[in-house]
């Protein structure tokens, strides 16, 4: 799950990493409310959205009055930033920087351990430094079992090029970064810039966190940090099923199992249908066990989606034999009754391949198209979904 950048803040702030003073504003009234709160002669307004860009898109502006933060809040709030719009800004206390660095800490999942990056060139274009002057990034493995202990914190200065003075200053910085990873379960703490201030004061200017879903049994209070308002319903509604789905803007609804099969599927969609105008509507895995219920799931989640005009069902039958799938289709079915109204084009392959389709046959379900291959069930369902649009 990505935090907003005032969930970040907060998050560095319960764990002792100096911070601004930050308010979260929704509307232009609350900025300037929250900006007289704050009381410093600038304040910077920025937009929250989980994704980049944002200075360069202008998602982030400095005002030097509560009323120019009304304003400039104003100009923000409802801005469309990557295809994200900006429903809330945060008004954020001024600083007076002298210089900028970059730190990350993150999971490395090929050499399995995580991986610190850090530079005293921080700022927007910290990618593109990455790119053209990969020797200005340090790149420093830290084993999960030690952590950034002072040891480590003194190692990533030194290899960041931190001259002795402001390294001592930043090292105990990063081991309260380290905190953060490690105590709220994170796959990425990010801080572009962490900068000195003109009275030699290390602050995260701005942060970025990724924490780990697979951890949220061990914090009930992250559940706290979920955006439902701007998530999209269909994904919400998948996540509360337990389904591994992924709206995308089509009109084929894919039924899979197995990631692999799945993002074959959806390739051979999306080829299949060039020549019709169509293209693949989701993701959805329902994994190994595709019984009545979790198909009847998937089926609800996909026909909710109004762009949905056909959808294929793709499964390889492996530990569930493809008759326990035809039988959790047609369940899936019975359960829906009326709500089925967009047509099936559905594959089976695998153990038991004679059995299901024989069952699907028997079944004789208006809506139902066999196919024997991948790509012929392709063809149909891209032929279906272009007459049904």
């Amino acid at each position: 799950m990505d935090l907003y950048e005032y969930q970040a803040r907060d998050l560095f702030e319960k764990h002792g990493v100096p911070v601004l003073g930050g308010v979260v504003a929704e509307d232009p009234a609350t900025a300037k409310a929250g900006a007289e709160k704050l009381g410093t002669p600038v304040v910077v307004v920025k937009a929250q959205v989980k994704t980049g860009g944002r200075g360069k898109a202008g998602g982030v502006k400095v005002a030097k009055s509560s009323e120019e933060a009304e304003q400039k809040a104003s100009e923000i709030l409802g801005m469309d930033i990557k295809g994200h719009t900006v429903h809330r800004v945060m008004v954020a206390a001024g600083a007076d920087i002298a210089e900028e660095y970059y730190f990350s800490l993150l999971l490395d999942r090929a050499n399995r351990n995580y991986l610190a990056m850090c530079s005293v060139e921080g700022g927007m274009e910290i990618e593109q430094l990455a790119v053209e002057r990969p020797e200005a990034l340090a790149r420093v493995a830290v084993d999960p079992n030690v952590g950034i202990d002072e040891a480590k914190a003194k190692e990533i200065v030194e290899a960041a090029k931190f001259d002795a003075e402001t390294g001592a200053k930043v090292a105990p910085v990063l081991q309260k970064l380290w905190d953060v990873y490690r105590e709220e379960d994170a796959s990425l703490v990010e801080v572009n810039p962490l900068v000195k201030t003109g009275s030699g004061e290390i602050i995260a200017l701005d942060g970025k966190v990724t924490l780990d879903e697979n951890a949220g049994f061990r914090h009930e209070d992250h559940a706290a940090l979920v955006d439902t308002a701007s998530e999209d319903p269909l994904e919400t509604k998948a996540k509360a099923l337990d389904l591994n789905y992924v709206k995308l803007d089509g009109e084929v609804g894919i039924i899979g199992n197995g990631a692999g099969l799945v993002m074959s599927t959806l390739d051979v969609v999306a080829y299949a249908g060039e020549s019709h105008g169509v293209k693949p509507a989701n993701f959805l895995d329902i994994g190994g066990g595709a019984s009545a219920e979790v198909m009847a799931n998937g089926l609800d989640v996909i026909l909710g989606d109004e762009q949905v005009s056909a959808v294929f069902v793709n499964v390889f039958g492996g530990i569930t034999a493809c008759d326990a799938v035809a039988n959790g289709i047609v369940g899936a079915l019975k359960k829906l009754g009326d709500a089925a109204t967009k047509p099936l084009v559905v594959r089976l392959d695998g153990n038991n391949v004679e059995e299901g389709r024989q069952i699907l046959a028997d079944f004789a379900h208006p809506l139902v198209t066999q196919a024997d291959t991948m790509d012929g069930g392709a063809a149909k369902v891209a032929e279906l979904a272009a007459a049904g649009k």
